[in-house]
């Protein structure tokens, strides 16, 4: 068999360990088979004996012995007389065994079974990825990172399999290195050109509702379960739970100790804000919990438009929305509802007061963005607090400060 360089393609086999021996063997008798109907005509009278270990196989030729002139059948019986050249002791009636020489089929015939030996365990060993990962999409993985481009991530499992992190499925915070291992969730698995492509997420709301079943045994156990999950991927995600067992407490079984549940989770999202709510049918509960950590005052809910305005008092507008809006946006996706922010000026209408964002064409928009993050997102919430309280709690230069106030209070002024 090492002659006709069969045996690379068995070791493919060997190498495939996934490939269950009865279906390698299938293959290889096939594809001899074939090779078997095109010089014979048929297959019936042959037996393939393969020995996959050893990377050979043996061809069996199986034939009855007739009395001589009684052969109908030349595949099926051979004569007496024929029988006897091959072996002294034959009888006629019983079976003659004669090995077939693999190189009787030629050269070419030899070369083309080799070519779909090869093919046929290739094709094997894709579709066994395919199972493999596909009965695994929403698990979580852990592969190392082979090759890193700008596009997307070539990372290995265990067992060498290719896998691909998109730049799309990663956290903007994300930065890896060669030999980094990562651990993401099976997204989707993809055929292109015929070939399995198995991508990876770390954006996924799977990727968190997984990493919660990890650290939170209430959740693997199933008596606490996550109804939603909403994410701004690196920014914040808000997590909707609910306990099937009214002696847990979902969200502090969530969070743990001192949040010593959620802590590796945020480390691991890299410093990814999670808000975890208690879920509830109640919809005006629901919104107010979405929109966590503001407090609302009052809302004005609109079932046939999905549509809700909600009150707040001023100091709580900037944290209902948060940074560039990722909190009433999330809040939005959890509820399915399209939120609209009132500051809430009942005690106090007679006080005038401008948005931030007003001032745009004045003050640098980074400036703005700095003071909205401390919740200072109208002009009277920037003089409420003292240079020295802007300058402590911003990153922003004292003479910055000044000139915003002196901008801001010159509107008043004008008044």
């Amino acid at each position: 068999m090492a002659s006709i360089n069969l045996i690379e393609a068995f070791q493919d086999f060997k190498d495939a360990e996934n490939i269950d021996r009865p279906t390698m063997m299938k293959v290889v008798e096939d594809v001899f088979k074939t090779l078997l109907r095109k010089k014979y005509g048929a297959d019936d009278n042959f037996d393939v004996i393969v020995n996959a270990e050893k990377g050979d196989l043996e061809i069996m030729r199986r034939r009855t012995i007739v009395e001589d002139g009684e052969v109908e059948d030349p595949l099926a019986q051979i004569a007496y007389s024929d029988a006897r050249k091959i072996e002294p002791d034959y009888e006629v009636g019983e079976d003659l065994y004669e090995e077939v020489e693999i190189l009787d089929f030629g050269r070419r015939a030899i070369l083309a079974a080799k070519q779909t030996l090869a093919s046929r365990i290739s094709d094997l060993k894709k579709n066994v990825l395919v199972k493999k990962y596909g009965d695994r999409v929403g698990d979580i993985i852990n592969a190392e990172v082979y090759q890193v481009w700008k596009k997307e991530i070539l990372l290995l499992d265990e067992e060498g399999n290719e896998l691909i992190l998109p730049k799309s499925e990663q956290i903007p915070q994300d930065y890896f290195k060669k030999g980094e291992s990562i651990r993401a969730v099976v997204k989707k698995v993809e055929l292109k050109n015929n070939s399995p492509v198995i991508i990876l997420s770390r954006t996924s709301p799977l990727f968190l509702a997984k990493l919660l079943e990890i650290e939170v045994p209430e959740i693997f156990d199933g008596l606490i379960v996550i109804k939603k999950i909403v994410r701004e991927p690196g920014e914040r995600a808000k997590v909707a739970v609910e306990s099937y067992d009214d002696r847990i407490d979902p969200v502090g079984a969530c969070v743990g100790m001192k949040g010593s549940r959620i802590h590796g989770i945020v480390r691991e999202l890299k410093n990814e804000n999670i808000d975890v709510i208690n879920w509830t049918n109640n919809q005006q509960l629901l919104i107010q919990r979405s929109l966590t950590p503001a407090k609302i005052t009052s809302m004005e809910i609109d079932n046939e438009r999905h549509h809700v305005n909600v009150f707040l008092k001023p100091d709580q507008v900037s944290l209902a929305i948060g940074r560039k809006g990722v909190n009433i946006k999330l809040a939005q996706e959890l509820t399915g509802l399209t939120i609209d922010v009132f500051r809430d000026n009942e005690g106090d209408e007679e006080e005038y007061d401008i948005d931030l964002d007003e001032f745009a064409d004045e003050i640098d928009t980074w400036i703005i963005d700095e003071l909205k993050r401390i919740g200072c997102d109208t002009a009277r919430s920037v003089l409420d607090l003292t240079v020295d309280e802007l300058e402590r709690r911003t990153d922003l230069e004292r003479e910055s400060i000044e000139e915003v106030r002196k901008i801001v209070k010159a509107e008043f002024e004008k008044e």
